[in-house]
């Protein structure tokens, strides 16, 4: 197609006036393949529509919260019955139980759960809770993984094997940075030699169990069985932050994939069908020290709104169909293979697991490590990004970035992106 692109351009001029950048998320800026971002207008199904009018078959989902893909019928009609009553009150709701009565039925990860208002905020009252259970302060994460924008997770590896690293941040004091150690992933060897440089020190591990903030770099249950037993040995507790992978792999995410239980796990993005929402969950014992009953503090005002509780009911419910993740699997194969096809020459590599897939260029047949990305393969990922959104396919804009299917995307839209794929391929060849 022909792509206009004369009002989603003036609406960014417009907005660089009112935000840093323009955007008020970084990575919508599109600075990591150029050009000026699309402002989307609508969205139904698995297609998206931008201010000029251009249509897209849509494979970034709000960065992964639409499983039942844009606008679905079911959840639009719960929240608007919800919002008619009223859109927050400050106070508890019916509608809070029924979401945490649906998670913790059918997930047996966790016991007890709290509602927030975003990942990041879920991971920060997680770190916060782990530090006030185990009466430690420093905490051990993985260069690779993205845990939101909290102080003590904005940390990036120093020179060293096992360090404290740098802050990846202005405004991050060094007090902060100081009580984080950062170690490479899917490292035994880096983890064992943390626990002996700062024994009787380390509150918690986190990790994604599955990396897919800087690529999809899968770990495999091996390592994550070793996390758990060191921190079981150390009595240091083992943080899953399943904001993307939770309720995205099955109901259960990582940990039910996996089979692996953790000590805390951080959710988001699907527990709100499109809303704001996170929590954090774990056993009673755990739990029990969360203030009104413990002494570690966190609130929130908007903490379990009543719209965002209504949309996750409703989203999560469809979850738990019949074959709803074989399906979403299955789907993610045909295309993951069908790309594959078109790509004789091996430019690319696609990495995938349940619904989630990664475009790497690549020889390597596994990635495991965040320094095993070649930063100058950006470029080639530009050229392509930019080729298939003229064909009318949708990515995240950035090649750190993975792509989501939906119950909402078709086997035609996966033929229509195969096809883009295999007319744009020509341009990087």
């Amino acid at each position: 197609m022909i792509m206009k692109t004369e009002k989603s351009a003036a609406l960014f001029e417009k907005a660089k006036n009112y935000f840093p950048g323009g955007v008020n998320s970084p990575v919508r800026a599109f600075r990591s393949v150029g050009g000026n971002p699309l402002f989307i207008e609508k969205g139904k199904g698995s297609h998206i529509w931008d201010a000029d009018g251009n249509e897209y078959i849509d494979y970034c989902c709000s960065w992964g919260p639409l499983i039942l893909g844009h606008a679905n019928n079911k959840v639009l009609d719960a929240v608007d019955k919800t919002m008619r009553k009223g859109t927050s009150f400050g106070a508890p709701t019916r509608l809070e139980n029924e979401l945490a009565n649906l998670i913790l039925s059918f997930n047996k990860y966790i016991q007890k759960i709290r509602f927030v208002s975003s990942g990041t905020e879920a991971v920060m009252s997680a770190i916060r809770l782990a530090r006030g259970f185990t009466k430690r302060d420093k905490i051990l994460k993985f260069e690779g993984c993205y845990h939101g924008h909290v102080d003590s997770l904005l940390v990036k590896a120093g020179s060293g094997l096992v360090t404290f690293g740098n802050s990846s941040s202005a405004g991050v004091p060094e007090s902060f940075v100081n009580e984080t150690v950062v170690v490479p992933l899917h490292n035994k060897e880096a983890v064992q030699e943390a626990f002996e440089k700062f024994k009787n020190e380390i509150a918690c591990i986190i990790i994604e169990p599955v990396p897919a903030n800087n690529g999809l770099l899968l770990q495999g249950r091996e390592f994550l069985e070793f996390l758990r037993e060191i921190c079981s040995i150390n009595k240091t507790l083992l943080i899953f932050d399943e904001v993307i992978s939770g309720f995205r792999m099955c109901f259960c995410g990582a940990a039910g994939l996996y089979n692996i239980q953790p000590d805390i796990i951080t959710y988001g993005k699907i527990i709100g069908g499109g809303f704001p929402v996170g929590a954090y969950g774990a056993s009673k014992e755990i739990m029990n020290h969360v203030s009104p009953d413990g002494p570690v503090y966190q609130a929130g005002t908007l903490s379990g709104n009543p719209v965002a509780m209504s949309a996750g009911i409703a989203q999560l419910t469809e979850c738990l169909a019949p074959n709803f993740y074989l399906d979403l699997e299955e789907k993610t194969k045909y295309l993951v293979n069908g790309i594959n096809k078109v790509n004789p020459f091996k430019l690319f590599k696609l990495f995938h697991l349940g619904s989630i897939f990664w475009i790497a260029f690549t020889e390597k047949e596994t990635i495991n490590n965040a320094n095993e990305i070649d930063a100058n393969s950006m470029g080639y990922f530009k050229t392509l990004y930019h080729a298939l959104l003229e064909k009318g396919v949708y990515l995240g804009p950035s090649g750190y970035e993975v792509g989501f299917i939906s119950q909402a995307h078709s086997y035609e839209d996966f033929d229509k992106t195969i096809k883009a794929f295999e007319i744009s391929l020509k341009k990087l060849v």
